[in-house]
């Protein structure tokens, strides 16, 4: 049947409803409209149809303010029992913490949400499915950018709160502004923005609070993200307040901490004394009573935290329980499940026998919309992809062609025998050998030092301080498997719905091809990587996790494939360039083991690669001196940083830039922005390789890399102290942002004062906190509900020049997802970006003079049996056509300091300026 809203002659449409239908400046495609109707036939489900009540919609709209109801009943039947399970919609306002919020209520309501962008579905979906179809329990909704009064900005989100006045909801931040706002209160500037700061919170006792402690030093603290505010004067009759900050100053994160509690602060025990209520609840409509001293609700200059609407099962929240730093937020999601219980089983809403059903309409609702999402991947499981994700361990029969290959991806079957790749690695082990050849670095000199290195690649662990790094990866051109794939993203001048672009692929023996991918780049790179199979046990025994495959960078154009409406700049070097290595060598620095290792195809007869690696090592040992380039001299790292390069951006220009990032952040167009620029030197002939040593011995960084790709006269010199993201043979995800930099001092006293300062500082722990959410968010979007996880919160790290703060974020991976899909969920990586992400990489392109290319991307393998490990292209020379690039920038938060942070973007070039700098005086006294 079709469910209908009547009009009536008292009826105003209000405008902003209207317009935020199907409309949003974030809107990465033409979202599909999607009927519960044609998923229930699809997937053979059996709805029972009721008659819908009739529904009267009124609305009214004055300046600032929305009143309303929605009249229509769910269908009452007989009483229920507990829910066991609650079903929510968690409407996204396209922020970068929502789930982090999914992850959240997977675990709490035993079942993962239906996640739908707030200008995917029309009121009419709405209404459908939860009026007709009964598939929700509850409403969540989401933080976001910008302010609930604009339309684009809120989308559905405000006729929801206007006109479901039985249905529970839930208002975080963005959410909560827009349920105070529909009933006539007002959304003002708050007296300063706070994001990624702590306030302690006073609450009123009910039920959303249950088993919560209250006030100061009660133990409940909460993690604010958010410049604008409701103004608590102007709140209606309708809202009640039920919780403020206790005190007018916001806390530090590091410094009130338990010592050694480092874990997830939503797993900490509760604790502490409950608060006295100070409103009467009616145990049978479950609305409140107001008390008679309205004064005594809100104390002088404290800031409304959270609110509920007297009669309907509306509740909203300003901070953020879902951030890994609030305390007791799980605890407030389980409130709301049971808020979410009770409130249908009084009302006598639904049969233990329709439950089955509507739960059946649920699944297939919550998948339908994985499989018709843009980036499906991200959003849930379904049957579908099931079998498309991880290799299966299975044999397959020799009918199929397979031969004895055990591991394989199923999404071969479908295609043609002559697109399936057979691999197989063979591998052999010198013990305790590194150390008797001079290291990595007289290893890759012999090996592939010659001709300045053309066509080679160097995943350099140089820096082994703490155990932060342990292998290392080098080759070069090698057997009959080797080709070097570039691709450039297309003119972005003509904005299509799909991003593609060219491809150009060279195999070993010197052929090129060329194709243009209408789907892009990830999508090719993921259809490669399914189209292996392996043995298993080809690799047992190994302690990494690359076994050949891939080897390059993605620059940060490709964020145009992850959800970004466009580039405003294209880069000058290609957007992506990978080397597939067949043949390679790994060093354990653990261990001081050398691998050498060889993959080749069922149709390659044996090789001598090994016999020859493995012979002109020997001989390395057995030489009286090693072939490397000489040694550069030391040099003071306090030298000007920016001497002979010129800059994108002056220093006025630059501050100036900064201040603007910080009027997105007061208008609530951002909690954070990551400002860069680049500095720029021609350079004419260089041996880059020698570049590179020089920056290492300087600047040794974990995850340091090398890449030579000389048809496109491109090098990379990156010592990168950051990962990205790393997935294991275990189907683990691994992330370890840096946010928070600061110099090292020149005296033991000052350099350990220097380091207290950064962990102490809460400027430097709010930009730490708001990336680690934001990372949480992005591993959330592919890990298995409740597996997310913050093992290192705000550690300090210690390099050659510069103190900085890292956290490390895990997950587990579902199984149903590909390595690309992990990649496309988080990349960029939000380090580089602030959040909420799309929002700020949006601001960021009006801000920023020119392409990031390279900088900001990230370099590292994808194994061929779909483990991969991707640095952040940060402190990085990047050679091409002559001329050297180096970016830098920082986290712009609403704490900055315009000067400092120039200043702290100018130390961060400090390293590889030198590397050039020094490079070009050498080759100048050899001359």
């Amino acid at each position: 049947m079709n469910f209908s809203l009547r009009s009536s002659p008292y009826e105003v449409t209000a405008p902003c409803f209207e317009s935020s239908v199907g409309k949003n400046m974030n809107a990465l495609a033409p979202k599909p409209t999607l009927r519960v109707s044609d998923i229930i036939k699809a997937d053979k489900v059996r709805v029972f149809n009721h008659n819908a009540s009739k529904v009267v919609i009124t609305s009214h709209m004055a300046p600032g303010h929305l009143e309303g109801s929605y009249v229509g009943k769910r269908h009452v039947e007989e009483p229920s029992r507990n829910l066991g399970v609650v079903r929510t919609l968690l409407i996204d306002n396209y922020d970068s913490y929502t789930y982090n919020i999914y992850q959240e209520l997977s675990v709490v309501n035993g079942l993962p949400p239906v996640v739908v962008r707030n200008d995917e579905w029309t009121w009419n979906d709405i209404c459908q499915y939860l009026y007709e179809e009964n598939a929700f329990d509850n409403v969540v909704i989401s933080p976001g950018p910008g302010s609930p009064t604009r339309p684009e900005d809120i989308g559905i989100g405000l006729r929801l709160l206007l006109e479901c006045k039985d249905i529970p909801i839930l208002g975080v931040c963005l959410g909560h502004q827009a349920l105070g706002y529909v009933h006539g209160a007002q959304v003002v500037h708050a007296s300063e923005p706070v994001h990624g700061r702590l306030s302690e919170v006073l609450h009123n006792g009910c039920k959303l609070f249950h088993d919560i402690p209250s006030g100061n030093s009660s133990g409940f603290k909460v993690v604010r993200y958010h410049s604008l505010v409701i103004d608590a004067e102007s709140l209606p009759k309708d809202l009640i307040p039920i919780a403020w900050t206790s005190s007018t100053d916001t806390l530090p994160f590091l410094g009130n901490q338990r010592s050694g509690v480092i874990l997830d602060a939503y797993e900490r025990q509760l604790n502490g004394k409950k608060s006295l209520s100070f409103f009467s609840e009616d145990s049978k409509t479950g609305s409140f009573s107001r008390p008679s001293n309205d004064a005594e609700e809100i104390p002088s200059g404290k800031i409304l935290m959270g609110i509920m609407h007297r009669t309907r099962p509306h509740y909203g929240l300003q901070f953020h329980p879902e951030s890994v730093a609030t305390n007791h937020g799980r605890q407030i999601f389980k409130n709301f499940r049971d808020i979410t219980e009770d409130y249908w089983r009084r009302l006598r809403l639904s049969s233990i026998s329709e439950r089955k059903v509507h739960c059946n309409v649920y699944n297939a609702l919550y998948n339908a919309l994985s499989s018709k999402r843009c980036l499906a991947c991200m959003q849930v499981p379904n049957e579908s992809r099931l079998l498309s994700g991880m290799p299966i361990s299975k044999h397959l029969n020799d009918s199929t062609g397979m031969g004895p290959f055990s591991m394989c991806n199923m999404v071969n079957l479908s295609h043609s025998r002559k697109n399936v790749k057979y691999l197989r690695l063979k591998w052999r082990k010198l013990e305790s050998f590194a150390s008797q050849v001079g290291g990595s670095r007289s290893i890759f000199c012999e090996l592939f030092g010659d001709h300045k290195a053309e066509n080679t690649f160097w995943l350099d662990s140089s820096s082994l301080e703490k155990r932060r790094a342990r292998f290392s990866f080098m080759g070069g051109k090698g057997g009959s498997l080797w080709k070097q794939i570039t691709f450039r993203l297309s003119d972005q001048s003509v904005i299509t719905s799909k991003v593609g672009g060219s491809l150009s692929i060279e195999d070993a023996r010197g052929s090129t091809t060329s194709t243009f991918l209408e789907d892009g780049f990830f999508d090719f790179l993921n259809k490669e990587l399914q189209s292996f199979c392996y043995e298993e046990k080809d690799y047992e025994g190994l302690p990494f996790d690359f076994y050949g495959g891939y080897i390059g960078y993605l620059g940060y154009g490709l964020k145009v494939e992850c959800g970004v409406s466009s580039n405003r700049h294209k880069s000058g070097a290609p957007d992506a360039c990978f080397f597939f290595s067949d043949d390679f060598v790994v060093i354990d620095h653990f261990h001081d083991d050398v691998y050498i290792m060889s993959v080749h195809d069922e149709s390659t007869t044996s090789r001598l690669w090994l016999d020859d690696v493995e012979q002109k090592l020997v001989r390395l040992r057995a030489s009286k001196t090693n072939r490397l380039p000489s040694q550069t001299s030391e040099s003071s790292t306090n030298s000007p940083a920016i001497e002979g390069f010129i800059a994108e951006k002056s220093r006025e220009q630059y501050t100036k830039d900064v201040e603007k990032c910080q009027e997105f952040i007061r208008d609530g167009e951002s909690y954070e922005l990551c400002l860069t620029t680049q500095i720029r030197k021609r350079i004419g002939k260089i041996d880059a390789l020698e570049l590179y040593l020089n920056l290492r011995e300087k600047n040794p960084a974990p995850y340091a890399a090398w890449l030579n790709f000389s048809n496109e006269n491109l090098s990379i010199c990156c010592s990168s102290p950051e990962r990205f993201l790393q997935l294991n043979r275990d189907g683990i995800l691994e992330a370890k942002p840096i946010k928070g930099t600061i110099a090292r001092g020149l005296t033991h006293e000052e350099d350990e004062l220097l380091k207290l300062q950064l962990q102490y500082s809460e400027k430097d722990q709010a930009e730490n906190l708001m990336i680690v959410d934001l990372l949480r968010n992005d591993l959330g979007r592919v890990c298995e509900p409740g597996s997310v996880h913050v093992p290192h919160l705000m550690e300090v790290e210690s390099y050659a020049t510069v103190h900085t703060m890292v956290s490390t974020i895990r997950g587990k991976k579902q199984s149903n997802l590909s390595a690309v899909d992990c990649v496309i969920a988080a990349f960029p990586g939000g380090s580089m970006t602030g959040a909420p992400k799309l929002r700020s990489m949006e601001l960021l392109d009006t801000l920023e003079s020119c392409s990031r290319g390279i900088y900001s991307g990230c370099i590292g393998f994808f194994s061929y049996n779909q483990t991969f490990d991707l640095n952040i292209v940060i402190r990085t020379v990047v050679i091409h056509e002559g001329e050297a690039s180096i970016g830098a920038g920082g986290a712009i938060v609403a704490l900055s300091n315009p000067e400092d942070e120039y200043k702290e973007m100018v130390l961060k070039t400090r390293a590889p300026v030198n590397a050039v700098m020094e490079y070009q005086s050498n080759s100048l006294l050899d001359e």
